[in-house]
C-alpha cells in the first residue's frame, strides 16, 4: 500500500492524482513548485521503477513542466530528484523566475518558506484545474 513520506506530507498540499504520480504542492507561496510522487511502495530512485512507469514518470514530468513554464510565465524550469531529505522516489518541478526571491540561486533552503493563503490557493487551483484537466487527465479524487 503506498505511504506518503511524513514530511512531504507536512510541507506540501494535495492537488489530486496523474495516472502514476500524486501532484503536491509546496505550501510556500514564494515559487510555484510541485512535486509529483510515483505510487509506488518502497521505491526511492528512478531505476527501482519498472521501464512503463519511468517512462510515464518522465511524460507527467515534462507534461507538467511544460504547462507550468506557459501558466506561470518561467524564466527557467527546475526539474530534479534529489531524496537527501525525503528518501521517497519524488520529483520536483518548479518554475523560476528572474525576480523571485531566490534567483539564481537553488531554493530549497535558501528563505523560510511563506504558506500560501486560502486565496492564494483558490487561485492557483482554479488556474492548474484549467489547463491540467484539458492536457493531462489531471484527476480530482
Amino acid at each position: 500500500m503506498f505511504v506518503l513520506d511524513t514530511r512531504l506530507q507536512q510541507d506540501t498540499l494535495w492537488l489530486g492524482d496523474f495516472p502514476l504520480c500524486s501532484l503536491l504542492l509546496m505550501n510556500d507561496a514564494q515559487y510555484p513548485w510541485f512535486i509529483l510522487v510515483p505510487r509506488r511502495d518502497d521505491v526511492s530512485e528512478l531505476f527501482q521503477l519498472s521501464a512503463d512507469d519511468q517512462l510515464q514518470l518522465w511524460q507527467e514530468t515534462t507534461g507538467l513542466a511544460e504547462v507550468l513554464k506557459d501558466c506561470f510565465a518561467a524564466d527557467k524550469m527546475n526539474v530534479a530528484t534529489l531524496g537527501n531529505m525525503v528518501s521517497q522516489l519524488h520529483m520536483h518541478v518548479i518554475v523560476r523566475r528572474r525576480n523571485d526571491v531566490s534567483w539564481p540561486a537553488p531554493v530549497w533552503g535558501r528563505h523560510p518558506a511563506q504558506a500560501y493563503t486560502a486565496e492564494q490557493l483558490a487561485a492557483l487551483n482554479a488556474r492548474l484545474r484549467m489547463v491540467l484537466t484539458e492536457d493531462f487527465c489531471f484527476v480530482e479524487s
